[in-house]
């Protein structure tokens, strides 16, 4: 049977619309609920630690002339008045300041129609002033001349629009851990103001305004301004670090302060001398060998005293001398040798002296310390004699002569009467156990872009008298052949042990910017090398020096010989390796050394790095002759 349509009918109601009461009613609920839910989040973020809760003190204390934020003191210093004439970067002794500080800096552009109408009204109260004055005969007052130019001048920019007018705050923001030491930074702050002519306040009762203005948040709350045009405004640029970036010269590494290069030419300075203190493990090698590598691409000559064989494998990649000094080596030094000199208006009979004097300092170290004078007097005569019978007297040509050796001056003591015990003491030189380190005609070569002398093999006995025949033997040729030179002596507190080998360095450092010669003098036995009255004197006869990482038993010796102040004493103390503090005459940045990768594979110390190089070295050379090998085998089938 078909399906039909129900003849019923179903209606379909229309929603009721809501009274009003029930519309309050409802919007009444939903209220309560979101306010229910607002509390709830409001509960959750209570718990939860904000970046306000992290920044923020442990408590804020305010007194009448500075602000104490939990351990930490804090004052500002704001400028009241400048003078007429200001230099460009007046800022910058506050800026590079090793203290902890704040500094804000406001502008608030004022509308030239203003100015213009001030100025107006003031350049006609001074002509009136200065017209007043001429017709009652009075003297001309120079101050109101100067002002009325000033004014006039103000006028004519601000019309043509090249100057714009300002209202300029400059604050000051010192923190300090204790009040006392606050005070002293205050001083310090407000001297170097007073010295530029600039007069500064503190703030009084108004610590929070002044700690408030200098916060990053663009307030002024003091609102303490003066009023200035553009030109001088831009010579308060704040902007402004120590800077050690010259045109010439080579990157010794990156200023820590801004992040810039630290360019330098060493030889721009009134001497190429250079000092690096530094603990073991610091960098300082590292450092110096980039300079070493840095400074041959520019065509310098380098020699090195190396007393644990640490420049041998740059040595190797670049192609330079490497010299072993030891008992059995062949390689030999005279200490006799003295230089040819490479002009015609020498005097060799003053050659021949200063070569006595220098080879009775090494005498005297041999023997063991202090001569008495009639020691001393058969020495020098002894000398004198040893070089007459090798026909080296005044008049005669160096370049051909032949040179005595310690053996020749052996046998003219022994035919002095009152020599047996000198004799006696040097035997063990001539004929003993150190036979082969000194009694030898020179057959090194020096004659290379770099050259190492390597004294790793000596004992600790012998090392500081090497050195000295090494560095007497450089100076000769030095002062024989002129070319840019940079001489680096390893451990140079070898030498500071004994006074005749200290005045000895002493003197190089003195003389040897007249040859175009640097010295650098790398130590980590700072204690050492700086009680010696020498070794202050070779420090401040170096136009360079470099300080790395420092231990706290030096500190104090290192602060008071370069002046540190607290902050860089810190500094020296917490430096990673191949970070520390240079020096460049009177300017100085923290430095961080950086080599490239190739430049660090050639001058790397770590001894660690220096093993995987080998092995690979060695892998090299076995694939290599593997590779010959199977080639040769192919070509036979």
């Amino acid at each position: 049977m078909p399906f039909q349509p129900s003849s019923l009918t179903i209606k379909r109601e229309k929603p009721r619309t809501p009274t009003e009461g029930e519309k309050i009613k409802s919007a009444r609920t939903r209220s309560v609920e979101d306010r229910g839910v607002l509390e709830e989040e409001r509960i959750f973020r209570r718990g939860v630690v904000s970046v306000l809760d992290l920044i923020a003190p442990a408590a804020f204390k305010v007194d009448s002339s500075n602000v104490q934020l939990g351990s930490v003191f804090a004052r500002t210093i704001f400028v009241v008045t400048y003078p007429r004439y200001i230099g460009v970067g007046w800022s910058s002794p506050i800026i590079n300041l090793n203290y902890s500080l704040d500094v804000g800096i406001f502008f608030y552009p004022v509308k030239s129609e203003i100015i213009l109408k001030q100025l107006k009204k003031k350049v006609g109260a001074l002509e009136a002033q200065i017209l007043s004055d001429a017709e009652k005969g009075a003297a001309r007052d120079p101050l109101r001349e100067t002002a009325l130019r000033d004014i006039e001048k103000l006028r004519d920019d601000l019309t043509q629009g090249t100057e714009h007018f300002f209202q300029f705050a400059f604050y000051v923001t010192l923190q300090a851990p204790t009040i006392e030491k606050l005070d002293k930074m205050s001083e310090d702050v407000e001297s170097i103001f007073g010295s530029k002519l600039i007069y500064t306040k503190r703030v009084f009762f108004q610590a929070e305004q002044g700690f408030n203005s200098t916060l990053p948040l663009g307030n002024d709350e003091l609102m303490i301004t003066f009023n200035m045009n553009s030109s001088p405004i831009a010579s308060s640029f704040p902007f402004i670090s120590s800077d050690l970036t010259s045109d010439n010269g080579i990157l010794y590494g990156i200023n820590r302060h801004n992040n810039s290069l630290i360019l330098f030419d060493r030889f721009s300075l009134q001497n190429a001398n250079m000092v690096v203190f530094a603990t073991s493990g610091a960098g300082k090698s590292f450092a110096i060998k980039l300079e070493i590598l840095r400074s041959l691409m520019l065509g310098t000559d380098v020699i090195v005293i190396d007393p644990e064989m640490e420049y041998k494998h740059l040595s190797d990649a670049v192609g330079g001398t490497y010299i072993n000094i030891s008992l059995s080596s062949k390689s030999k030094v005279n200490p006799f040798d003295l230089p040819r000199p490479r002009e015609e208006n020498y005097s060799i009979e003053d050659i021949i002296r200063n070569g006595v004097i220098t080879v009775k300092g090494l005498i005297r170290i041999m023997l063991g310390g202090r001569l008495t004078t009639e020691e001393d007097s058969l020495i020098d005569r002894a000398l004198l004699e040893t070089y007459a019978k090798k026909d080296i007297v005044p008049g005669v040509n160096l370049a051909t002569a032949e040179m005595p050796i310690l053996q020749d001056f052996v046998n003219i003591l022994e035919g002095m009467e009152g020599a047996k015990d000198l004799v006696t003491r040097l035997k063990k030189f001539t004929e003993g156990t150190f036979a082969g380190l000194f009694n030898a005609p020179t057959n090194v070569d020096i004659n290379n872009q770099l050259v190492i002398f390597s004294v790793r093999d000596l004992e600790d006995e012998l090392r500081p008298l090497a050195i000295y025949s090494i560095v007497n033997y450089i100076w000769a040729a030095v002062r024989s052949n002129l070319k840019k030179r940079i001489l680096a002596i390893d451990e140079a507190w070898w030498l500071m042990q004994n006074e005749d080998s200290a005045k000895f360095v002493f003197a190089l450092v003195k003389r040897c910017r007249k040859y175009f010669l640097g010295i650098t003098t790398i130590t980590q036995d700072v204690n050492d090398f700086l009680t010696s009255p020498y070794g202050q004197a070779i420090v401040n006869n170096s136009a360079l020096q470099l300080l790395m990482k420092q231990s706290p038993a030096a500190i104090d010796q290192i602060a008071k010989t370069f002046l540190l102040t607290q902050s860089e004493r810190y500094l020296l103390l917490e430096s990673a390796v191949g970070e520390g503090i240079f020096f460049a005459g009177n300017k100085h940045a923290a430095i961080k050394v950086v080599a490239s990768y190739t430049e660090d594979q050639l001058i790397t110390t770590d001894p660690q790095q220096l093993l995987q190089i080998e092995q690979s070295k060695r892998e090299f050379a076995e694939n290599a002759a593997a590779q010959g090998g199977d080639a040769q085998g192919a070509g036979f089938h």
